[in-house]
């Protein structure tokens, strides 16, 4: 417990220190390294960065000899060297985006590949099909199956609340009991996301700004909600105050070894609630799925190929069947240099809980939640320790 005592006290002092060098007023920069913490963290006093990257190569020597599981010091090992390239990165040090995509968000990937983005549409053109969309061009049939499953604006928030209430019966009834716990829908507008799960006010911001069908909503009320972010952080906020957890779950860290767990849990919540109902919904995971691995390809070609958002917007935005202008807006944030390699935590986090999720019996399931939400992971520490810990 004290290697995590010493992480999140260090990680504290380097969002710190962050947060004290001038930049806007916006919305991400406001979030800092830490947007959410789940307990009281004193965070360690440091003069500067090299300060800090010196107390992280000391906190890694130590692993060895303190960490109390392979599980634990193999998450340690890869946090704490992510904690590293983002110190990189805050002391304007030559570091590449392909080596802050895989020593920050622990994968590998780079430009999702063309056959995966092929077989995603394959999907897509097979549930259109399925559902009597068909007779025109993939993006026509699309478009019409979205505007027919568009919830009017004045709907939207109603609509997530009846969702959510669902989500939160299905995961009361095989999960967590979470029948106390809620997260109300509060609209807004002109933000830098579709939804975000403000936890210590237990709301859910949606942007109004875009159009949602009722799987999208149904996505972000599993997604944002139950069993997502809010059922992990409360989860992990219990964890650390019973003493179950080390202090480092209580921090939610931007960018971090942790973040595409932290996405990919959530992301997969329609299957952990068994809530994949019939054709439209398997159109709209794959849907998701295909429009996440192409934000992960403009990354890249943003910051590994030098190419502009104006260059980028069309390449998207034909790929992902979505117009120009939602396009650009769900990219808006890639210029912003703590959050660029962010995206990649959402599709490679989503494919990593889900290559693990597909191997687990229904009688692992209980064992395998406990073993998801109770711990710290990266993607390659929750392949390679599941079974070890079953």
């Amino acid at each position: 417990m004290q290697l995590g005592r010493d992480l999140a006290e260090l990680t504290a002092g380097i969002d710190r220190l962050f947060r004290n060098a001038p930049r806007s007023d916006g919305f991400l920069d406001r979030e800092g390294l830490i947007p959410v913490a789940v307990a009281e963290v004193e965070p360690r006093p440091l003069r500067d960065y090299d300060e800090a990257e010196a107390a992280l190569r000391a906190l890694l020597a130590r692993l060895d000899a303190e960490a109390q599981s392979p599980l634990r010091r193999d998450y340690l090992a890869e946090m704490i060297d992510s904690l590293l390239a983002l110190v990189t990165t805050f002391k304007e040090e030559p570091i590449s985006f392909a080596d802050r995509v895989r020593r920050q968000i622990r994968v590998d990937t780079r430009l999702v590949d063309q056959a995966i983005l092929d077989g995603y549409r394959a999907t897509i053109r097979a549930k259109l099909d399925e559902m009597g969309y068909s007779g025109s061009e993939l993006a026509d049939d699309l478009a019409r199956w979205e505007a027919d499953n568009r919830v009017p604006v004045d709907n939207v928030l109603d609509t997530m609340r009846d969702l959510t209430r669902e989500a939160r019966e299905r995961v009361s009834a095989v999960m967590y009991p979470m029948d106390s716990e809620w997260m109300e829908p509060e609209g807004v507008s002109a933000a830098p996301f579709s939804a975000y799960c403000d936890y210590p006010t237990r709301k859910v911001l949606m942007n109004l700004d875009f159009p949602y069908t009722r799987f999208a909503l149904k996505h972000l009320a599993t997604h944002e909600v139950f069993p997502g972010h809010l059922v992990h952080l409360k989860l992990r906020e219990t964890g650390v105050a019973e003493g179950t957890m080390p202090l480092d779950a209580a921090q939610v860290v931007t960018s971090s070894a942790s973040s595409a767990l932290f996405e990919g849990i959530a992301d997969n919540g329609l299957f952990f609630l068994d809530w994949i109902e019939g054709p439209g919904d398997e159109l709209g995971v794959a849907l998701q799925r295909l429009r996440g691995a192409l934000r992960c390809n403009a990354a890249w070609m943003m910051h590994e190929e030098g190419k502009t958002l104006d260059e980028i917007v069309p390449v998207i935005a034909l790929g992902g069947f979505q117009d120009p202008v939602t396009a650009r807006s769900r990219l808006a944030f890639l210029s912003h240099n703590l959050r660029a390699p962010f995206v990649y935590a959402y599709w490679c986090g989503d494919v990593a809980v889900h290559e693990v999720w597909r191997t687990v019996k229904p009688e692992e399931r209980t064992a395998f939640w406990q073993y998801l939400y109770g711990n710290m992971h990266t993607p390659a520490t929750l392949k390679a320790h599941w079974r070890g810990a079953a």
